[in-house]
């Protein structure tokens, strides 16, 4: 959602903490009595989560330890993916996040936080494609909470538990009639489209938008940000500085700060970190793009899965089912994706990697390494290598 996690973890904690301790396990957090929250760096937990959590533990006003029941499906069909952060206990499921109220004890118990997910659709394609009735759907949290320990968990932590839930609580809002009197109220003072108001679309300052683009909310749009002729924006998060020209359609996205998208590029339900460039007619489905990288001219990153299974991701050297028919990909940071290649779902490319399509690579059909890189060439009769690891 346009920020680094732990920013994004100090803003929701902020009205609630006084101050942080960072440390490698418990038994360096010091002993005394303060009301105390513990939770690991990894963890994805939106305002609306933590609220839920931080309310209930303190009217109990014992120590308590973040739950989710098997009955909820947006932890379950999602959150419980390639990791080891959300794990069974028992009767439920228990997370690394903590609260005590008197500083640290060994027994905490769970507390069963309902994230209120909804199924959302988000295709509807012939059956062939997808079981009766043909929709593909999400079971998007009104509460999100998440363990990021692979590439998928930023691409739910952005799109479905992310500009997606913001979506869902808005439409939820939205069955108030006095919202809705107040919606419409401005669409009318506006003269626009009931989705196309400032009390669905925020837009910062020196923000330059063309009287032909289409936006409809709920999408958030930063500063000094430029929107050319044609282009069409639906249910996304633009951050600052970012450039976006003519005829680009994005839909359920979120750009970061300083992206820049040429004339035709298309994101549906991907996520553009920092600094990154989507060339023109570029097609991004269900992906994820690092910092600083360039996807080239005319790059499709394909999200549907022909053959009659859920698309597999390889994690800790292993590939594992999602159990999802539709993912795209993953590039890392400081990547160069040349123009013309076709990637197949669920596939990552790791950061560093500059690629060219050649006459014997055209379509991408495994993960890339850093050491299959374009740039990674004997000079000299020495190969360069990386001072870090992968």
């Amino acid at each position: 959602m346009n920020k680094p996690l732990w920013l994004y973890q100090h803003d929701v904690l902020a009205p609630y903490c006084e101050e942080e301790l960072e440390v490698n396990s418990f038994f360096e957090i010091p002993l005394d009595n303060k009301e105390t929250l513990v939770y690991r760096d990894n963890l994805f937990f939106d305002q609306h989560f933590f609220e839920a959590f931080i309310t209930e533990a303190r009217r109990r006003n014992k120590p308590c330890r973040v739950a989710f029941s098997p009955e909820d499906k947006a932890i379950t069909t999602y959150a419980l993916l390639l990791q080891k952060g959300i794990h069974r206990q028992g009767g439920l499921y228990v997370a690394d996040m903590w609260y005590f109220p008197e500083g640290i004890e060994e027994e905490a118990e769970p507390l069963v936080i309902e994230t209120q997910a909804r199924e959302i659709g988000f295709y509807h394609v012939p059956t062939y494609m997808a079981p009766p009735p043909g929709d593909l759907v999400y079971w998007v949290p009104l509460r999100s909470f998440l363990s990021i320990e692979n590439w998928i968990h930023i691409y739910f932590a952005n799109v479905p538990f992310g500009i997606f839930a913001e979506g869902a609580r808005m439409e939820k809002e939205a069955d108030k009639l006095s919202v809705k009197l107040r919606i419409l109220l401005r669409s009318i003072l506006e003269r626009k489209h009931f989705l196309s108001c400032s009390e669905l679309v925020k837009v910062g300052r020196n923000t330059q938008i063309d009287p032909t683009a289409i936006i409809q909310g709920p999408t958030y749009i930063g500063n000094n940000c430029t929107i050319g002729p044609g282009v069409v924006i639906s249910n996304c998060l633009i951050g600052n500085n970012v450039n976006i020209m003519q005829g680009c359609q994005l839909l359920l996205s979120v750009v970061s700060d300083g992206c820049y998208l040429p004339f035709r590029a298309a994101l549906f339900m991907s996520v553009l970190m920092e600094n990154s460039m989507v060339a023109q007619n570029a097609v991004l489905q269900l992906s994820v793009v690092g910092r600083d990288s360039f996807v080239g001219a005319g790059v499709v990153f394909t999200d549907f899965n022909l053959l009659p299974k859920p698309v597999h991701v390889l994690h800790e050297g292993k590939l594992h089912s999602t159990g999802l028919p539709v993912l795209g990909c993953c590039v890392g940071h400081n990547c160069r994706i040349g123009s013309g290649l076709v990637f197949y779902p669920g596939r990552a490319v790791e950061s560093d990697v500059v690629l060219v399509r050649s006459e014997e690579r055209g379509v991408i059909t495994h993960n890339i390494y850093y050491e299959e890189s374009d740039h990674f060439k004997f000079r000299g009769g020495h190969k360069h290598r990386r001072l870090y690891p992968r």
